[in-house]
């Protein structure tokens, strides 16, 4: 076989594939469009936080925990990792 032929059966059969995957998401997306009617309204914003100082009881121990499994994660020593603030999600 030419190595020519081989390199350009080989790219046609990529860009073909990617057509075909463009192709299919289109049609999915008028699919998903047409059955979903209208879209879902989006969350309102959440309220403020309550006092969070007041929900964790072992704040520094949680703390604590949270640098050492960072610098454990990262390699780093623990005397460098400096958490500034812990906010509950």
């Amino acid at each position: 076989m030419n190595p020519a032929f081989v390199v350009l059966m080989g790219i046609g059969t990529v860009f073909f594939g990617l057509i075909c995957i463009i192709i299919l998401s289109t049609v999915m997306s008028a699919v998903c469009r047409a059955m979903g009617g209208t879209p879902a309204p989006a969350a309102a914003a959440p309220a403020a936080p309550a006092a969070v100082s007041a929900a964790i009881p072992n704040r520094q121990a949680m703390i604590a925990a949270i640098a050492a499994a960072i610098a454990e994660e990262e390699g780093a020593d623990l005397s460098g990792i400096r958490v500034l603030s812990v906010k509950k999600l």
